[in-house]
């Protein structure tokens, strides 16, 4: 024997006559606190271990605190993630999650164009010259526009690798710069 479909729907109501869910005032107390090992925690430790705990998004986060030359190491490694990181099996046709996640149409090239978009700031934040950031933001602006195509577009994207150019702009200009 099944359950009616009207059960399935609604819930059933207590015996009672009153809802079945319990109502809390955030202030009234709800028994003790237990840990998993069954130890009870006071309430005390627990707000002071919320007043310690926070994240830090600043400067001492993970993208913060890193060498000119490991953020360079980073931006080579994600330009490879996006263009080159796969080969095409039985080819030597490289391509990578830019390529990907391009298939997936409209939303996916902007969450790439987004992703070199933030390549570019990046080389500008390490002190790139307008020039170059031009030259980087035409690439990222060609590789957006026409991967907005479907089909050919991702076969462009696959072949331009905007992310890579961009790097090797990057790179290039760096190499011209005085070691301080």
């Amino acid at each position: 024997m099944g359950m009616p479909d009207d059960d399935i729907l609604a819930p059933r109501k207590s015996r009672s006559g009153s809802s079945s869910r319990a109502r809390f005032s955030r202030d009234e107390a709800r028994g003790p606190i237990i840990d998993q090992e069954g130890h009870e925690i006071r309430p005390e430790s627990l707000e002071q271990g919320f007043r310690e705990f926070r994240f830090e998004f600043g400067q001492g986060g993970p993208f913060g605190n890193l060498t000119r030359e490991q953020r360079i190491a980073r931006l080579e490694a994600i330009a490879k993630l996006l263009d080159v990181a796969f080969i095409l099996p039985g080819t030597n046709i490289r391509y990578g999650i830019d390529g990907l996640i391009g298939l997936i149409p409209v939303v996916g090239d902007i969450i790439t164009t987004a992703i070199s978009l933030w390549l570019v700031r990046e080389a500008r934040a390490l002190g790139a010259p307008w020039h170059i950031t031009a030259r980087m933001l035409g690439n990222v602006a060609v590789d957006g526009v026409v991967g907005l195509v479907p089909f050919a577009g991702d076969a462009f994207d696959v072949m331009f690798r905007a992310n890579m150019r961009n790097v090797r702009l990057l790179r290039r200009w760096l190499e011209k710069q005085p070691r301080m």
